[in-house]
């Protein structure tokens, strides 16, 4: 918000609060602590405080503000599943950008299952660091860059389909329908073999591979129990005859 707009915020507390007393140092103190803020929020903010109370200050319009803004973060359940090539630092930045959007209504309610099963990735284009302005900005980053491919060399368990969730390539594992924070061990093999240059490999291979091990265990097992019992550590001993 810029000092002008202040003053548009200070005139329309006046017409909703007449009996508030307002200086002309009023609106530089107002322009300061409203600077984060729009004045189309700062307006929807007065007029619920104005409908409680008799006067309108500005902690009681910071607060009703940031309530608000909470909530459309709330609604919009904002997912950001990271980019392989970003720092740490960049990625910060890209998830920030995002719940911003979300804050300032740039980016629509929706549901978690939508979040996560539309195949989108919530994350910067390139060229960008944020923060957006305006809804098309917005709508560019929830739109997000290009699934991410497998390269070799390079492992990036995101980059393929897991064969454990079915999580399809960009979007994180899930079990029971809960994004998870790292991925299926065997999606990080196909990532590892394919880096490798190698095919990854077949679940049917896999659980053959299981059933032979359960196999060879039990057929082992059995055999132990079938070995006779070896001799004891018990030692005999047999007469001697005295000399005389």
């Amino acid at each position: 918000m810029t000092q002008d707009e202040a003053i548009l915020l200070l005139e329309y507390v006046a017409a909703a609060c007449p009996a508030q007393r307002i200086s002309e140092y009023t609106p530089d103190v107002w322009g300061d602590l409203f600077a984060p803020y729009s004045l189309d929020e700062a307006r929807t903010a007065v007029i619920v405080v104005a409908g409680r109370q008799p006067f309108v200050a500005p902690a009681d319009v910071i607060t009703e503000i940031k309530a608000r803004r909470e909530e459309r973060i709330e609604l919009a359940h904002v997912v950001y599943d990271g980019n392989p090539l970003e720092t740490g630092a960049q990625s910060l930045l890209s998830r920030r950008a995002l719940v911003k959007a979300a804050a300032d209504g740039d980016l629509q309610p929706r549901t978690p299952a939508a979040a996560l099963g539309t195949g989108e990735r919530l994350a910067l284009p390139p060229g960008e660091t944020g923060p957006f302005a305006g809804r098309v900005a917005a709508a560019r980053a929830a739109i997000g860059q290009s699934v991410p491919k497998a390269t070799a060399g390079v492992v990036n368990p995101r980059a393929v389909a897991c064969r454990i969730c079915q999580a399809t390539p960009g979007n994180s594992c899930t079990t029971s329908g809960w994004a998870r924070r790292d991925v299926h061990p065997g999606r990080l093999d196909d990532a590892k073999r394919i880096a490798a240059g190698l095919p990854p490999t077949d679940p049917a291979e896999d659980l053959a591979a299981e059933e032979r091990i359960r196999a060879a265990t039990a057929a082992f097992a059995a055999e132990d129990r079938l070995v006779p019992a070896g001799p004891t550590d018990e030692t005999t001993t047999e007469p001697t005859e005295e000399t005389t």
